[in-house]
């Protein structure tokens, strides 16, 4: 493992508005007439997105932007029934590993390989859990609320040969309501602004796709407004210097502009 030097770190925030309902679901409900498919929900009651189903997805979408999802490439992380493969390299220039981390310990491959990864160094990446803006539930909208917060969408699925019914009953948060997020990009030597800019291409990448369950039904639309990118390096931690702060449109990136504004010394 090479030397780490730390420079600093983005701190990236932006306001999460659901364009669709969205579903980020829990354990099902087991009251009588509740139900079927409640939303994950703080301890106030308030729905959120969790900084590991959203970190999760981001990085699901740029294993695939960066043609990572071959056999020997992905490893299990659960194993069993339901298991869960990701991609996990050694490779010291992988963009995904190096953003979104490699665990430490022995790996198996699909293809029942076991490997120690060597390149370890701590993830570059912190998504925090991204919690309810109430200001953006508008009164209107609070009227046509089915519960607190939330909507519930009822869906029906027909059998091919009976037609027999089987309807259930989604929890989801409406459209139009916003979710402060937040995302924590360290920043390493000979960095600059490259993961940075892995982040937003993933921001970019989840407009065009979605978040939570349901997705292929309409579910967890969502786009990514007001985003503020703030530069802390070192000196900023001993109160020796100021965040340099930038607003970014995902539409109009000029990446010329936001390096000439961060400048990160090596």
């Amino acid at each position: 493992m090479k030397e780490i030097k730390f420079k600093g770190k983005f701190v990236v925030k932006a306001n999460i508005v659901l364009k669709t309902g969205l579903h980020i679901g829990t354990e099902e409900s087991m009251e009588i007439g509740g139900i079927d498919n409640p939303v994950i929900k703080d301890a106030t009651g308030k729905p959120f997105i969790p900084g590991s189903s959203l970190k999760g997805k981001l990085r699901s979408l740029m294993e695939y932007f960066h043609e990572k999802i071959e056999p020997e490439k992905m490893v299990y992380t659960v194993k069993g029934k339901n298991p869960i493969r990701i991609h996990m390299c050694d490779d010291v220039d992988c963009s995904v590993c190096n953003l979104f981390g490699r665990n430490h310990g022995s790996h198996e491959f699909i293809t029942e390989e076991k490997t120690e990864f060597k390149n370890l160094i701590p993830t570059r990446l912190i998504v925090r859990d991204a919690f309810l803006d109430e200001n953006s539930i508008t009164e209107k909208m609070k009227e046509n609320l089915t519960v607190n917060y939330t909507e519930v969408k009822p869906e029906n699925t027909l059998d091919r040969i009976t037609s027999a019914a089987n309807p259930r009953s989604n929890e989801r948060v409406p459209a139009g309501v916003a979710f402060n997020s937040e995302f924590i990009v360290n920043v390493y030597e000979g960095d600059g602004v490259k993961y940075l800019k892995e982040l937003l291409t993933a921001f970019r990448l989840l407009e065009d796709d979605y978040l939570g369950g349901s997705g292929s039904r309409g579910y967890g639309k969502v786009k990514f407004e007001n985003i503020v990118i703030e530069y802390r390096d070192k000196k900023f931690y001993e109160q020796e210097s100021e965040a340099k702060i930038l607003n970014v449109d995902l539409d109009n990136l000029n990446w010329e502009e936001i390096e000439k504004n961060i400048k990160i010394g090596d």
